[in-house]
């Protein structure tokens, strides 16, 4: 907003200003407009006072910051797993192992381009908001009626608004006659607001009620106004959005902010091992210079997991191509593990928690209190009075009570609304409240409302009601319906208003929007309907509207709680609404709301300390809601948020992990988020968290096989080294053993199942790590082990007076069976001999594959020349290593029987 001084310079007429009147411009009168504005309120700007403010102030459209695309890309690379990959591939083409330094540049080029993709998306996310200001309105200056582009307007300007039209501009409205805004864009809900022209009296208004103003980028739904533009471009609502989502920096994952860490720590400590192992070679003058320097390269190539980001890729690619399956589209790799960390999913209320289809849930005669049944707009479902439906009882005939007669037939001849099935669900065309209303009539009736029209009254907030008038069962009729108390006040006398404002508060306490439906017959001479006509009617009844919760999103929300996860409903609706939909959902044992100006009252500080104590935030602003999550955050919490609407896109992107929906989402929403649910179904959620477990069990097994099995090989050539020996392996085997690893055998935890209660143990703690304690002494005494077997084997056979070649050979197939066996071990928690021994049958296919390729480079003639192996007899080079392979099999066996059994504890 601009500062109105540069309009309106005169201390004098600044005078009767409130002192905050650029915070609160509801509170304002048509006079202080104009002082503020510079507007004649009758013809609006000048045209020589628009181009200069114009000129001044810039066009009314969105704009960004330009980053050229080649420094995007380049930024992709700008990260420490990209230097380990880097330093990998160059030193693997340094030891002419040409394919792995192919392998592994294609990896760090993937990585890239999936950086890149998503740095993308996030500006194609607010090149979608920035489109949302095209629009052409009718503008007045020197009293002409100009129809102009919305990136012409100004602050000042006056903007006429009809139905139908795309309003251009933050607005202070002037003039509203009947004047209905759908504000859903910004505040998530899907009820039109409907708008005043007078002052508001409030210090403070969330923007849901501020209903003297329009923002840019809603929608006029009904009726007509004149407005004065209070803001343009990035000062509009719309525009503060966008500021958000342009300035929220997405976060590494969980997973790669301990991948990083991982890799980071293994490089330094391999690199320091690799200075020291030489210095000692050195000094020990075992070897040649080169022999020695080629020995450690050796050490560290065979040390370093450069499989683990493969790996690590293809786990979570597979979990994609699974939640793929479940319509669930993850457009980020690492996304599809981080809903298994989230300890906290935010979520939107309407049309994620809810149907967004309004619902005629009770309704209320002089005489009986009926329950209807059936959820949103299909027809199905009836009249429950009782609980006659549970009892399996004779249904009661509603017709008979003749409250409930006419409330159905109001229903009917009341409503424009009309209903039509399509793409597998109901459509609505018209307003949510009427959708329930002609709903309610076709699950009684069986039928379409069929309406003979002489005259209506459109909704007019001022009166709070709406009428229409037909001739019905061969009368004329006045139907009305609107706010129960306007209602009550306009009934005959003898209404017990005591009866129905016990009803009220009944239904508003059960969250129900209540409206009353009442009649008069009018003689047939009457043709239209005047405001004066309202008086005398007869109360049918009342009908309590709710939009129902989804049955599947409270067994979600269940689930998502047994899984140690908290749900948090973030709305823009009234906090007693939203409570009672909260509790409705089982949310949490207890609800506890909070609004968004009580939060706009704490400093940031404050709600930190505060914001673990509420699970329901209502009236919330797009501001609020990435408040929240920033304050979640900062209490060291995995957050998801959940939304559909541009209100959502800050809070979505700033989340650990934005999930959007699908069919209602809007493409803003879809684009800022990580993840989109194709069939808008909230129980998805609970297929990717316990997919993302999944995941991130399978990448820690990946890590926890390939650490020690690389460590054995760099420890071959470390312990070789300090004994002043020969290498029991060559540099060309030790290649070898990590390119059919990389291959087949590391690959092997991808196709593992899920474990039993998964959905049971509660988030993982991110700051742990990757690795506990106990996995870090395994990794050292397996290493120990398979190393160790190796140069027993070596030294066993050499000392035997057998070449080196054979040696070598055996502590080749060694080290392979080594991993094999060790592969069975870590598959699961349970004993390696259970039912749960053939669950992975993938596992047995790659290993046969290892074992063929191993039968290639130990007797085809060019494999040897290559690898420099040998022809070796059945007993050396299968039994022995075969033998070996159980030895590490029964010794990890051992060690998991006491971790899991008798120290009782988990890996998690």
């Amino acid at each position: 907003m601009l500062d109105e001084n540069s309009y309106q310079n005169d201390e004098e007429s600044q005078a009767d200003l409130p002192p905050s009147h650029k915070e609160t411009i509801w509170k304002l009168n048509e006079a202080q407009l104009k002082k503020i504005y510079g507007t004649d309120l009758e013809n609006g700007l000048t045209v020589a006072e628009a181009e200069k403010r114009l000129k001044e102030n810039g066009k009314n459209e969105l704009e960004a910051k330009k980053v050229s695309k080649f420094v995007q890309f380049i930024k992709q690379f700008n990260n420490s797993i990209i230097y380990i990959l880097a330093a990998a591939a160059i030193m693997t083409f340094l030891m002419h192992r040409y394919s792995d330094s192919i392998v592994i540049g294609l990896v760090i080029i993937a990585n890239a381009i999936i950086g890149y993709i998503q740095e993308q998306q996030a500006g194609n996310a607010l090149e979608k908001i920035r489109e949302m200001l095209v629009s052409k309105n009718f503008v007045f200056r020197d009293g002409e009626k100009l129809e102009l582009d919305a990136r012409d307007l100004v602050v000042g300007d006056l903007v006429n608004l009809e139905a139908g039209d795309a309003v251009p501009a933050d607005m202070r409205l002037i003039s509203a006659d009947n004047l209905s805004i759908q504000e859903s864009v910004l505040t998530g809900e899907t009820n039109p607001v409907n708008k005043i022209e007078e002052p508001m009296d409030a210090d403070k208004l969330p923007l849901a009620e501020r209903q003297n103003m329009v923002f840019a980028s809603t929608a006029v739904t009904s009726g007509s106004g004149l407005g004065i533009v209070i803001a343009t471009a990035g000062d509009t609502e719309i525009g503060k959005i966008q500021d958000s989502v342009e300035t929220v920096k997405e976060k590494p994952t969980p997973l790669m902010r301990n991948l990083n860490s991982l890799g980071f720590g293994l490089s330094v400590a391999i690199v320091i091992t690799a200075v020291l192992l030489f210095v000692v070679g050195y000094f020990l003058d075992t070897y040649s210079l080169p022999t020695l320097l080629i020995s450690v390269i050796t050490m560290v190539v065979g040390s370093m997991p450069e499989g683990l980001p493969a790996s690590t890729s293809v786990v979570l690619a597979m979990g994609t191509r699974k939640m793929t399956k479940r319509k669930v589209i993850v457009k980020s790799l690492p996304a599809v593990e981080t809903l298994g960390a989230v300890d906290i999913v935010n979520t939107d209320k309407t049309g994620t928690l809810t149907k967004n289809e309004m619902t005629v849930k009770k309704a209320v005669t002089p005489e009986h209190t009926f329950s209807i049944t059936g959820v949103g707009y299909d027809a199905n479902g009836g009249l429950d009075f009782n609980g006659e439906l549970e009892l399996g009882t004779e249904k009661y005939d509603w017709q008979k009570d003749e409250g409930m007669k006419w409330l159905v037939n109001i229903a009917g001849q009341t409503t424009d609304a009309q209903l039509h099935f399509e793409n597998n669900r109901w459509e609505l065309t018209g307003e949510p409240t009427d959708g329930a209303l002609t709903t309610l009539y076709r699950k009684l009736t069986g039928k379409d409302p069929e309406v003979n029209e002489i005259d209506s009254l459109p909704f007019d907030s001022a009166f709070r009601y709406s009428a229409r008038l037909v001739d019905f069962d061969n009368q004329r009729i006045l139907m009305v319906k609107g706010s129960p108390t306007t209602i009550i006040n306009a009934s005959k006398q003898g209404t017990d208003e005591t009866y129905w404002n016990e009803k009220i508060t009944e239904l508003s306490t059960d969250g129900l929007r209540v409206v009353a439906l009442a009649y008069k017959t009018v003689d047939s001479s009457v043709d239209n309907i005047s405001k004066d006509l309202i008086e005398n009617l007869n109360m049918a009844g009342m009908v309590g509207i709710i939009d129902p919760p989804r049955e599947e999103a409270r067994k979600s929300i269940h689930e998502l709680r047994m899984a140690g996860i908290k749900v948090k409903m973030i709305t823009g609706d009234h906090p007693d609404t939203a409570s009672a939909i909260a509790k409705k959902l089982d949310l949490d044992s207890v609800v506890k709301a909070i609004t968004g100006p009580e939060i706009d009252a704490m400093s940031d500080e404050e709600l930190k300390d505060k914001i673990d104590d509420y699970n329901v935030f209502a009236r919330t602003t797009p501001a609020n809601k990435l408040r929240i999550v920033r304050a979640q955050q900062a209490n060291d919490h995995v957050v998801s948020m959940t939304g559909d609407g541009v209100n959502d896109a800050p809070a979505l992107k700033q989340a650990d992990i934005g999930v959007a929906m699908g069919i209602k989402g809007t493409e803003v929403a879809k684009e800022s988020a990580n993840m989109v649910l194709a069939d808008d179904d909230f129980s998805d959620i609970v297929v990717a968290v316990r997919e993302g477990r999944h995941v991130f069990d399978n990448i820690r097994k990946t890590i926890r096989f390939l650490l020690p099995t690389s460590f054995a090989e760099g420890l071959i050539v470390v312990i070789s080294i300090l004994m002043g020996q020969e290498l029991p392996l060559y540099p060309a085997q030790l290649l070898w053993i990590n390119m059919v690893s990389a291959l087949t055998i590391q690959f092997a935890f991808i196709f593992e199942p899920p474990e039993a209660g998964i959905m049971a143990r509660g988030p993982r703690n991110v700051k742990a790590g990757l690795l506990t304690k106990l996995d870090t002494f395994e990794i050292i005494y397996v290493s120990l082990l398979i190393s160790g077997l190796g140069i027993w084997a070596f030294d066993f056979l050499t000392g035997k007076g057998l070449p080196a070649i054979v040696g070598s050979t055996m502590a080749l197939n060694i080290i392979i069976f080594g991993k094999i066996f060790y592969l069975f071990n870590l598959r699961n928690d349970h004993p390696v001999i259970s039912k749960y021994f053939f669950q992975n049958k993938m596992a047995f296919i790659i290993v046969a594959i290892l074992i063929v390729l191993q039968l290639g480079i130990i007797y085809l003639p060019f494999m040897q020349s290559i690898f420099e192996t040998t022809n070796i007899n059945f007993y050396y080079g299968w039994f022995i290593p075969i033998m070996a392979g159980v030895i590490v099999l029964a010794i990890t066996e051992l060690g998991k029987f006491i971790r899991f059994r008798v120290l009782k504890k988990t890996i998690h």
